[in-house]
């Protein structure tokens, strides 16, 4: 059978880590020990009364069913708790909010219920690579926008100003940004908001970062006028170290929530029971858990430190987020030339700035998701193994 892809999948290539990971498992086979710092999934667990509420809840004969597509009522109302009492912003929980099964699935959803073939999205370079995947599925054709250190990783509004914007619908925006640490300050957001009233774009705010080593939390829609022009994702897996129960959330407009869900009714049958009241008791812990949770990563921020500069890398040690972003050594090609040096030589795997947009090819990202002892190890192994090429 002469079976071909959909014309859809043929922009989309196989993720990274998917590729990269099949290649580690193969050298573990062959006897490596290979140390992953690559992928930001959290190692900690969440809460014990996140854990206790999901087998509390699992165990009621009557929380086995089929869900509704928008969330029970309580984690709607808990979310929209969580804004007002971290970020300041109060959403109608009946009406703003949409609980997703994880916010991945929410980039997703926003690209096919408002994008299609004609139209353009403006995409973050380097950024997360699921944007460009996203747009790309929906039939839309991504436009890169540049973001440079030389900016503090954030979009030169002025310059994009000046292009042809009139087939843009959307802008992809990520803040704490991944993969290089960058936040934002309040002058960018309303001069950001501006720019999509100006120019009528919606802006869509990936805004999972935004607890981790980050003094305050910050939301787009702090901002005068946001709520006209933007649609904010946000989610409990790296809050809330619940990476896998898949836990996320948009907020916004009711037009907009309501046109979100309307694709995404088709999509799925809800979110089980007894996990959403876990998400909500996980959305109910105080800044207690955040600070000791921030307390762990610094501990490790501070090894991975230790590592870039046994690497000769150069960073900026105010960045925020999951990961460490830095710039390689001069005389090294590129960021994929530098972690595949160090992955035969002292097989431990970082990620190459590169994967995520052309703007990271002279850079690589460091995981803070492992213990400090594996760091130790980690920086062992580049003392004793690795050789620096030039």
């Amino acid at each position: 059978m002469n079976l071909q892809v959909a014309k859809r999948l043929q922009q989309t290539e196989e993720y990274y880590f998917s590729r990269k990971l099949r290649e580690i498992d193969e050298m573990n086979k062959a006897g490596a020990k290979v140390i992953n710092l690559g992928i930001g999934s959290p190692d900690l667990p969440p809460h014990p009364s996140v854990i206790a509420t999901l087998h509390e809840y699992a165990q009621k004969p009557d929380t086995h069913a089929y869900q509704g597509y928008k969330g029970i009522p309580a984690l709607r109302k808990a979310m929209a708790d969580w804004y007002q009492r971290f970020y300041g912003v109060t959403f109608d929980p009946e009406k703003e909010v949409l609980p997703l099964i994880g916010s991945k699935e929410g980039i997703m959803h926003i690209c096919m219920t408002y994008l299609q073939e004609g139209d353009e999205a403006l995409v973050p370079n380097p950024g997360y690579p699921t944007y460009r995947s996203a747009v790309n599925l929906s039939g839309a054709t991504v436009v890169d926008y540049n973001l440079e250190e030389k900016n503090g990783w954030l979009p030169d509004l002025d310059a994009l100003a000046k292009r042809d914007l009139s087939k843009v619908k959307l802008m992809w925006v990520n803040y704490p940004h991944m993969p290089t640490g960058a936040s934002f300050n309040e002058e960018f957001a309303k001069k950001l908001v501006q720019f999509a009233q100006q120019h009528n774009i919606l802006i869509c705010h990936d805004n999972p970062y935004s607890f981790i080593l980050n003094k305050q939390p910050q939301s787009l829609l702090q901002t005068p006028g946001a709520r006209e022009v933007v649609l904010e994702l946000n989610s409990l897996s790296k809050s809330s170290n619940m990476a896998g129960w898949r836990v996320g959330m948009l907020v916004g407009k009711q037009e907009w929530i309501n046109e979100v869900l309307r694709f995404k009714s088709n999509i799925d049958s809800g979110m089980f029971q007894p996990l959403q009241m876990a998400a909500v008791k996980a959305l109910e812990l105080g800044p207690e858990w955040y600070a000791e949770l921030n307390g762990i990563y610094e501990g490790r921020r501070k090894k991975v430190f230790e590592l870039l500069s046994l690497l000769n890398c150069s960073f900026d040690t105010n960045q925020v987020g999951l990961f460490v972003w830095a710039k390689i050594p001069a005389g090294v090609k590129d960021g994929f030339e530098l972690t595949d040096q160090i992955l035969q030589q002292a097989q431990v795997f970082i990620t190459p700035g590169g994967i995520f947009g052309s703007n990271g090819n002279g850079y690589i990202r460091v995981s803070l998701c492992k213990d400090e002892k594996v760091f130790d190890e980690v920086l062992e192994r580049i003392k004793t193994k690795f050789k620096q090429q030039s």
